[in-house]
């Protein structure tokens, strides 16, 4: 039995608890209200008490509870046609008349997990801005990178890959700076290891910063690119990237074959738990000229055309999948990004891997350039954009948005 609460008010001042029905002595009661004290100090108790069965009873009896009324239907503007109602058994828009209902059909999704946050790092202290990457910058090794990374943690972002700017002085027609053990990459691992044990390092497998011609591989002195050669020097930066503490190594050159060499180097090494993630399709493209920029690594001659993919091609892809496939991949990547949906999609329903896209430094720069003219809404169009590579099939993007688009999603849960 309720316990009673002194100070009732009177039974007058609350007649929607009766919805038409007697209140029960109060001796029955089990609800109480309190009521405002009388002058004589006398305590009163006001209870009301109805079960179930008895509103049930009200409601057969024909004494229904007030509701609001039916709403009215909204009237078009004037002068709208008055036609019959097309013969439509299914309306695709019902099911996108309100947020509620577009939120719960979203068939995409996209959080902070799915990005890897390029960074770009160099030997120096201060951050050195990129002029064609408006928000990015040379990130002191020391430093700024490591403020970057806490950054991008605050909001999830708990991926980066490294790209280093490598001093003109120590670049050489072999890049054997590429597998110093205490060379700039390895020691910023270190760093980051130590500094945060759980973060995912992925790291970049390739000549171009650490060669004096700018090419991903050894050039040949009538300029041909030598593969296996190329592959040697590959395994020997793999090594040393993963002995750092890399989680993932990304062999970005192109060389035919150097996924199964980079797996068999690494196994033997006793590395077998670091992956690998391969640049499957990645296509001689004209997007990357600011990225070039950033790290100083433009071909001294020619282009890359005799190892990286021809955009116009499409069935390639399935080739070059295969064989990294075979060879040992564990995450097939594709670069460009937005100009090439139909790669990502091409490999996502022919693989059961993880996809990765790379959305690249040059669609950063268009975006960043038309939201600072104004001709676009840039956050918008950046989310929308990386909602399309999910869409298309991809994993995960490594994006220079990373951090922003983080922000972005973190702001929208709030």
């Amino acid at each position: 039995m309720a316990s009673p609460i002194h100070n009732a008010p009177s039974p007058l001042s609350y007649p929607s608890y009766y919805v038409g029905l007697r209140a029960p002595p109060p001796r029955s009661c089990n609800f109480c209200f309190p009521q405002a004290p009388t002058n004589s100090r006398s305590q009163r108790l006001f209870v009301v008490r109805a079960s179930d069965s008895e509103f049930e009873a009200a409601v057969v009896a024909g004494k229904v509870p007030p509701a609001p009324p039916v709403p009215p239907k909204p009237a078009p503007p004037v002068g709208t046609p008055v036609v019959p109602s097309l013969p439509l058994h299914r309306r695709p828009r019902r099911n996108r008349k309100s947020p509620a209902l577009r939120s719960a059909f979203q068939e995409t999704s996209i959080s902070p997990a799915n990005f890897v946050y390029p960074l770009f790092i160099h030997e120096g202290e201060e951050d050195t801005p990129i002029g064609a990457m408006p928000g990015c910058y040379r990130l002191g090794w020391r430093h700024g990178l490591v403020e970057e990374v806490a950054k991008a943690r605050d909001v999830g972002v708990n991926s980066v890959v490294l790209f280093p700017k490598i001093p003109d002085a120590l670049k050489s027609p072999t890049g054997d700076e590429a597998y110093n053990e205490n060379g700039l990459v390895p020691r910023t691992i270190r760093l980051l290891k130590d500094k945060y044990p759980d973060l995912i390092i992925y790291t970049d497998v390739a000549l171009d910063p650490y060669s004096s011609d700018g090419h991903d591989g050894i050039v040949r002195e009538d300029g041909v690119i030598m593969n296996d050669e190329t592959v040697h020097q590959l395994c020997k930066q793999a090594v040393a990237q993963a002995q750092a503490g890399a989680d993932v190594v990304s062999p970005s050159d192109m060389m035919d074959g150097r996924v199964g060499a980079l797996r068999t180097a690494l196994d033997a090494e006793g590395y077998q738990h670091v992956s690998i993630m391969s640049y499957t399709a990645k296509y001689a493209s004209s997007f990357y000229g600011p990225f070039r920029e950033a790290l100083d690594s433009n071909p001294r001659f020619g282009d890359k055309k005799t190892y990286q993919m021809d955009p116009a091609n499409y069935r390639e892809a399935l080739t070059e999948m295969r064989e990294d496939e075979s060879e040992g991949a564990d995450i097939l990547l594709v670069k460009p990004g937005l100009p090439y949906l139909d790669i990502i999609r091409l490999l996502r329903d022919n693989s059961p891997l993880p996809i990765a896209a790379y959305q690249v430094s040059g669609e950063y720069a268009m975006i960043k350039a038309a939201g600072a003219l104004k001709m676009i809404d840039e956050e918008k169009v950046m989310m929308e954009s990386l909602m399309c590579l999910r869409r298309a099939g991809a994993d995960i993007i490594l994006t220079y948005s990373a951090l922003q688009a983080a922000r972005c999603l973190c702001g929208e849960k709030r």
